[in-house]
């Protein structure tokens, strides 16, 4: 569930869109490659994406979409050299994107122990996902992917439940909270449920993230210097690469630090 970008068609440059903001420097429509796209499908700028004014770029994850359309979907077919097979590989790649970080949410839940109980389920939910991703593109675009989190979300908040359960103490619940700007600086939020919560430009420096619960939480522009994020449930790069945060951040093991800390 990492993406590779070498066995990729460029398709988050192509696929999706973006407007004109702090995040991107000029509009694109959907399915027009990035003029920074180049013949070898890579980014001609990509050393420089935050001074180029694209730091939007450097917070997208594919969690691995983009080759599994690529080589698997298309059989490493790429859409230049069957453009008649652009526009259901650009249908494709987004809702590719939605299986993969599901399957990367579901892979970590299976690694934590104290979620064994719900191991067989995840377990199955594997599987039928695995499964889906493989099936054809006509298939892939017809699939109910919110029916699909319906089903798989109350496994992940079990194996959540499961492992924040073994913190003790007093274990917060901001799920869905607005707390976009919040002087959160040093608090205690170990095994705290921060899932969905707005965390825009929060001051978390210094903050006891471990064990916490943090599937879908914006951490764009979030102070985490000094934070320890260790064992952080559902935590991705890609949250780290739109916060802020120092040498001394801890990080789960699987996770790198942004090179722009």
């Amino acid at each position: 569930m990492r993406a590779d970008c070498a066995n990729c068609f460029g398709l988050c440059c192509v696929s999706l869109p973006f407007a004109r903001s702090a995040d991107f420097a000029v509009d694109k429509p959907a399915g027009k490659p990035c003029s920074n796209l180049q013949s070898d499908f890579r980014c001609g700028i990509h050393t420089q994406l935050r001074d180029k004014g694209f730091p939007g770029c450097t917070v997208f994850d594919c969690f691995g979409a983009g080759q599994k359309v690529s080589q698997v979907t298309f059989g490493g077919t790429d859409w230049r050299q069957e453009p008649k097979s652009a526009r259901s590989m650009f249908e494709v790649f987004p809702v590719m994107r939605q299986l993969h970080e599901l399957l990367r949410y579901v892979t970590e839940a299976l690694d934590l122990a104290p979620a064994r109980p719900v191991h067989k389920d995840l377990r199955r939910a594997l599987t039928r996902l695995d499964g889906l991703t493989r099936d054809s593109a006509e298939s892939i675009v017809r699939l109910d992917v919110n029916a699909l989190r319906g089903e798989v979300n109350p496994l992940l908040l079990k194996a959540s439940e499961l492992v924040r359960a073994q913190v003790p103490g007093r274990r917060r619940n901001h799920r869905g909270a607005d707390l976009m700007g919040a002087k959160l600086s040093g608090a205690d939020l170990r095994g705290a449920s921060l899932r969905g919560a707005l965390l825009v430009a929060a001051d978390l420096s210094g903050a006891d993230l471990r064990d916490a619960d943090l599937i879908g939480a914006d951490l764009r522009d979030a102070d985490l210097r000094g934070a320890d994020l260790t064992g952080a449930l559902f935590l991705t790069q890609a949250q780290l690469n739109a916060a802020k945060g120092d040498a001394v951040t801890e990080l789960p093991p699987s996770l790198s630090r942004p090179a722009h800390w």
